[in-house]
């Protein structure tokens, strides 16, 4: 049953669809998947195209929108949008420590989470476009980073339901390893470590002094969590973000105040680092991360936590090692370890889930070069040259794999170009698919 809301120039419709956990046994378990449609006040009987859009993550709930907001305003001059809820995420069936716990134990709740790839969700947008809009019309796609990766398995698998597909920073290599995905990645996340202390000098002593400090004690965060000197580093997840960098230095400038004991971490402090670090919001970014990268014709042996087996290659990263130097402790980026499922409270129960994951070795292939070669979906790209989540490399050179993909290449934007832009980037793209530019 749909319902109906109204908010600030647009109108939003829920639709709860049932769909099965496993596409290759249809009649098995169902799960839920939920998606909003928004649609500009005053059209909601127009005849428009519909747009589908799939949210960066893994594990990522599509945006609440609370009017005409950024890039959604632009969309709705054209498209009838789709705020799709992906498996697992938002109101769809939940998969969060406390839901997959009923699922039995570690080995079950594994081979439940292999079903929420992109694979499965591209099946899942086929057959509510199917049973929403009717089998004869196609919609167009819109993916923003994992959700772009998704739009190239939508090119793959079923471009039949798709009039044309919009990706911004979301270019996925199509045959390379989780290996070689984190060894790119770790040179990026080196350089947007050498612009942040550019812009902001005073922050290589403001971190040092920190990392020192949790080095010989780890501390503990508001939810139980223990902020080790590793967990800090991962803060550098805000630096591929257009304003992280200004955000993480005035998190760092409130760090500390004086206790009866002497100078400690702040509260304001301890609560920023944990908002920006637990995974208590997004359990399935943690646990399924690596996955998005697993294929059986380049990850034969599993993922095996990659993240952790390449940093060991770049030793500038090892913040012991630099305090006991004169360099600075360098913040990683979008990386997982499994040290995460120790030290945040909300991923504790899901550690050995997640190492049957890091172990699989039998993840099907999620893109089909041979039918991207052939494609006849028009597709547009924006790629970010200064992207610190996707390396530009891949994503150009899977532009050239793709038979038709056109792309534009700016460093105007970061990685989250699409929501800080004001609806430019979405605009620029539609121009292109259309010709217009």
């Amino acid at each position: 049953m749909s319902t109906a809301s109204r908010l600030p120039g647009i109108v939003t419709t829920d639709h709860v669809f049932q769909l099965p956990l496993d596409h290759a046994a249809p009649e098995g378990e169902q799960i839920s998947v939920y998606a909003r449609e928004v649609v500009a006040a005053g059209r909601e009987r127009d005849d428009l195209p519909w747009l589908l859009f799939l949210q960066g993550g893994p594990g990522g709930k599509a945006a609440r929108p609370l009017g005409r907001d950024a890039w959604l305003d632009r969309a709705l001059d054209d498209y009838r949008v789709l705020l799709l809820d992906q498996r697992g995420t938002g109101r769809s069936t939940p998969a969060t420590r406390r839901t997959l716990a009923l699922r039995g134990g570690a080995r079950e709740q594994a081979d439940y989470l292999a079903h929420f790839r992109a694979d499965s969700i591209v099946r899942d947008a086929e057959l509510i476009r199917r049973h929403l809009i009717g089998a004869d019309r196609r919609w167009s796609v819109l993916g923003q980073s994992f959700g772009g990766f998704c739009t190239l398995t939508y090119l793959s698998i079923a471009p039949e339901g798709l009039t044309e597909a919009f990706i911004t920073g979301g270019l996925a290599g199509l045959r390379g390893s989780a290996d070689d995905v984190y060894r790119a990645a770790y040179a990026r996340v080196v350089r947007k470590n050498e612009g942040h202390y550019e812009r902001f000098p005073q922050d290589v002593e403001a971190v040092r002094r920190i990392a020192a400090h949790l080095a010989a004690a780890p501390a503990t965060l508001p939810d139980g969590g223990l902020l080790t000197v590793e967990a800090f580093q991962s803060l550098g997840m805000m630096l591929g973000g257009g304003s992280g960098s200004g955000s993480l230095h005035y998190l760092l400038e409130e760090a500390w105040v004086e206790g009866p004991d002497g100078p400690e971490l702040s509260d304001t402090f301890l609560y920023g680092v944990q908002a920006r670090t637990s995974f208590a919001e997004g359990p399935l970014y943690a646990v399924l991360h690596e996955s998005i990268y697993g294929q059986r014709s380049v990850d034969a042996g599993g993922t095996a936590w990659s993240a952790e087996r390449v940093r060991k290659e770049f030793p500038e990263f090892d913040a012991r090692a630099a305090l006991d130097s004169d360099a600075p402790v360098l913040f990683t980026g979008e990386m997982i370890y499994p040290w995460m499922f120790d030290t945040d409270p909300s991923l504790r129960p899901l550690k050995e889930t997640a190492e049957l994951l890091a172990a699989r070795a039998d993840w099907p292939d999620l893109y089909d070069p041979q039918q991207l070669a052939a494609n006849e979906v028009p597709a547009v790209a924006a790629v970010y040259h200064d992207d610190m989540y996707v390396e530009t490399a891949h994503s150009l050179e899977t532009a050239r794999a793709v038979r038709g993909m056109r792309t534009w290449i700016t460093n105007e934007w970061e990685h989250d170009g699409l929501r800080v832009s004001g609806g430019k980037v979405l605009d620029r793209l539609i121009k292109m698919a259309h010709g217009e530019l």
